[in-house]
Parts: C-alpha cells; sequence; structure tokens
C-alpha cells in the first residue's frame, strides 16, 4: 500500500485572527454559508449506478491513493503578492511558499483568487526510485476571483487546464530556477468518458503512485460543498474500505476485577462517527477489528498509539471479519454512519471490475444516443480524447457478479469503557496508548 504523503508547509494556528478570516474569504469566494471544509465527497458505487451511467453523462477518472486537500491560491489585490494554502480535511490550511502563477492573459500579471480540488500524492520513479510529491489537480471551485461552481464540470476542467495549468507550465519552463524551489509539482489528472474506463484500467499499473479505485463525476451538475450524490467512488466489493474510530477495551482483572488487566489482548472496538454533540464528536459501537495474537505482540513492540485513532479497515469475506489495512491520521473523523451504511451496501451489492467494463457498450450507446437528440456535442471547450468501449466478455459469455458477502449493520448502544485511553497507564509494554 502507498504511503499517504504530509502536508507541506506552515500550518496555520486555529482559531487564530489569521485562520478565521482566510475560513471566512473561502467561503465568500464559495458563496457558502458556513466556514466548513468546502469540499465535496463522494458516494460509493453500487449496482444501482450502472443505470446511472446509461441515464447521464459522466467522466471517469481513476481515484489517486493520497491526501485530499483543496488548493488555495491567495493574491493580494493591489501588491499581486501570492501565497498557497492547501486546506485539508480538518479544514487546516498549511501554507507554502516558492509559486507565482501568472495570469492567463496578461503573462506579467498574478493570477488572482483561485481554489482547485485535488490529491497530493508522492509519485516514485520506478527505476531511480526518486519520490516526487506532486499535487495532482481535478476541479475547480474558483478561478481568478471568479467563482464557476455552478458551472458543469467540462467548463471547470477547461478553466483549469488551459487557463491555470497551461501558463503556469510555460512560466516553470521559461524560468527553471524559480521551478526547482516550489515545494511540490502540479500536474492535471487526465479525465475520460465514463465508457473509456478500459483505457484507464490500463494506465493504473503504469502510475507512480497508488490507485484506490475510479471516481466518477457527472458532467452536468455543479460543484457540490458537502456529499454530492453524483461523485461515485468505484471499488473492487472485496477492496472496498471504511474510516472508523478504533478504541481499545481490556478485559479486567481476575486479581482485581476493578482494574483492566493489561497482559492480555484487549478487545479491538470499531466505533462510528455519529456527528456533533455541543461541539463534541459523537461515536457509536458498531464492530470489532479482527486481530491475530501475532499481530497483537507487534503492535506492543511498535511503541506506537493505537487507541483512539482513526484507522480504515476492509471486509474479508473468507474470515468473515474486519481487518486493519492502516491508520488515516490524515481524516479528522471516521466515516459518518449514514456512509457507513452506504459503503456496507457497496460491498454486499459491489460491482466488480468485469461486470463494469461489460457495461461499457451500453453506456456509450446511451451517451450518443442523447448526443443525437440535442444535436449539440456532449463535451464542450477541450474534452479529453475518447476511449475505445471494452470488449465483450471471452468466449460470448456474460460476466457474472461474485455472491455477496454476508455483511450486517452491526449498530449498537453508546458505551462508555472504563478501560479505554482515558484509564490506566500511558504507556504499557513499551506501547503509548
Amino acid at each position: 500500500m502507498s504511503r499517504i504523503p504530509n502536508i507541506p508547509g506552515f500550518r496555520i494556528p486555529h482559531g487564530s485572527d489569521q485562520d478565521i478570516w482566510l475560513k471566512g474569504h473561502v467561503a465568500r469566494l464559495c458563496r457558502l454559508d458556513h466556514n466548513r471544509f468546502p469540499g465535496s465527497q463522494p458516494i460509493s458505487f453500487s449496482l444501482s449506478h450502472l443505470a446511472e451511467l446509461e441515464r447521464r453523462d459522466y467522466w471517469v477518472c481513476e481515484k489517486s491513493d493520497g491526501v485530499r486537500v483543496l488548493f488555495f491560491l491567495q493574491t493580494d489585490q493591489k501588491g499581486g503578492s501570492q501565497v498557497v494554502y492547501l486546506i485539508d480535511r480538518h479544514n487546516a490550511y498549511h501554507e507554502v511558499t516558492g509559486f507565482w502563477f501568472p495570469h492567463p492573459d496578461r503573462p506579467r500579471d498574478s493570477l488572482m483568487d483561485t481554489i482547485l480540488d485535488g490529491e497530493l500524492v508522492i509519485d516514485v520513479d520506478p527505476t531511480s526510485k526518486k519520490e516526487t510529491l506532486r499535487y495532482l489537480a481535478f476541479d475547480c471551485l474558483v478561478f481568478d476571483n471568479e467563482n464557476v461552481m455552478a458551472r458543469p464540470l467540462d467548463k471547470r476542467y477547461w478553466r483549469l487546464k488551459e487557463r491555470f495549468y497551461r501558463p503556469w507550465s510555460k512560466t516553470t519552463r521559461v524560468l527553471p530556477q524559480m521551478a526547482s524551489n516550489i515545494p511540490f509539482d502540479i500536474k492535471v489528472k487526465e479525465i475520460s468518458f465514463s465508457y473509456g474506463i478500459e483505457a484507464v484500467f490500463q494506465v493504473v499499473p503504469t502510475l507512480q503512485h497508488g490507485n484506490d479505485g475510479l471516481i466518477y463525476t457527472c458532467v452536468e451538475t455543479p460543484y457540490t460543498a458537502g456529499t454530492d450524490p453524483r461523485i461515485l467512488k468505484w471499488k473492487p466489493p472485496s477492496e472496498n474500505s471504511i474510516d472508523f474510530k478504533l478504541v481499545l477495551r481490556f478485559s479486567p482483572s481476575k486479581l482485581n476485577p476493578s482494574q483492566p488487566d493489561f497482559h492480555t489482548k484487549p478487545f479491538f472496538s470499531l466505533h462510528v462517527y455519529c456527528g456533533e454533540e455541543r461541539g463534541q464528536a459523537k461515536y457509536e459501537p458498531y464492530d470489532e477489528l479482527f486481530v491475530e495474537d501475532a499481530e497483537w505482540e507487534k503492535m506492543k513492540l511498535s511503541g506506537e498509539q493505537y487507541d483512539d485513532r482513526i484507522v480504515e479497515v476492509h471486509w474479508n469475506s473468507e474470515l468473515g471479519r474486519w481487518r486493519m489495512m492502516r491508520f488515516r491520521d490524515d481524516k479528522p473523523h471516521g466515516n459518518f454512519r449514514t456512509v457507513v451504511d452506504n459503503i456496507i451496501q457497496s460491498i454486499a451489492d459491489g460491482v466488480e471490475k468485469p461486470a463494469l467494463l461489460a457495461r461499457c457498450p451500453a453506456i456509450r450507446s446511451a451517451w450518443k444516443a442523447r448526443q443525437a437528440q440535442t444535436k449539440q456535442p456532449s463535451l464542450t471547450a477541450h474534452p479529453p480524447p475518447p476511449r475505445l468501449p471494452a470488449q465483450s466478455a471471452p468466449n460470448g459469455q456474460p460476466f457474472t457478479q461474485h455472491p455477496p458477502p454476508a455483511v450486517q449493520l452491526r449498530y449498537g448502544p453508546i458505551a462508555v469503557s472504563r478501560w479505554s485511553k482515558v484509564a490506566g497507564p500511558a504507556v504499557f509494554a513499551g506501547m503509548n496508548r
């Protein structure tokens, strides 16, 4: 599994005057009535979404395995000086220096306030093993002080690629000294028509960063802050993952039942996020994380804190249990309980890769039929090149879905463990609790 990069730059102190001003300014630029993270969030792909891909025009790209951040270029109106902030999902602002972005029509002038959406990844050269921190942009919310969130995806993508990236790329070639001092590289993600996923799958093995499935985005709809049902995150059902909060619970000591027994392996409780209550995050017990005895011994030897952290898990259908993938310290909370329900549904009612490929000809036919009815190109400006439809199944046989795993929703009542992180020694057996 690929390594999750750290966000570079100086983190603006939470609650400081600068933090408050920046959040208010971004909210005004995005025309939002709140100061929360303005980025959109996808929903999980399920069997019913195959028909959705036939009803509407979607673009698709590979989902990179990195850190989701918004790129905020803030430019002084009078002097033209620029500062770049990366906004993470905690809604924290990280100030980075070393960039300068020209206006596309006036190359000597500074580009004004601009907000992009994308992912920060670590690209590893397969030959030299050199690591490059890179920002992969895929959408545009604000360009040169103009809010473009209400525009369709093709218009937003054109501004990103032609108006933002092309002038900046030219500048880095003309000013190589500036290019050598930037804190990370910037690229624009290549996007394909929804029926062109075969070519996307062919590209995935050549990527220098990890891949986490596919992202389908509706072309017709605006950019929406918060959960957007028109952005679909696809993974093979066996690879779908959920973020929970991990809570370690120790059994009572046989010698003194009022005290926890730290010599035994604890119960690894997965808690689901239920929102905020009086300014505090609310969690409910959901299920158990399966940890083998040998894995627990390695945990103790690592000296790493495991309790009270966000953990990414996947469902092992052979064991019928949740298994740990990695910690997600880049996320402020686990998945909200309704999101967990949707992902569970995707696991139980998911779409395997062969079935997705087999549906591409029908998706392409429906797209072309809509295009013929409107007598207008379905994509305007500078669309990505069309991809070839997927090949038919071997021997002409239809692809079949694997039987869904026996996954059940397992909510439980709110309970507080006396022996979670708040009780007992801070360090035991060399492990930070």
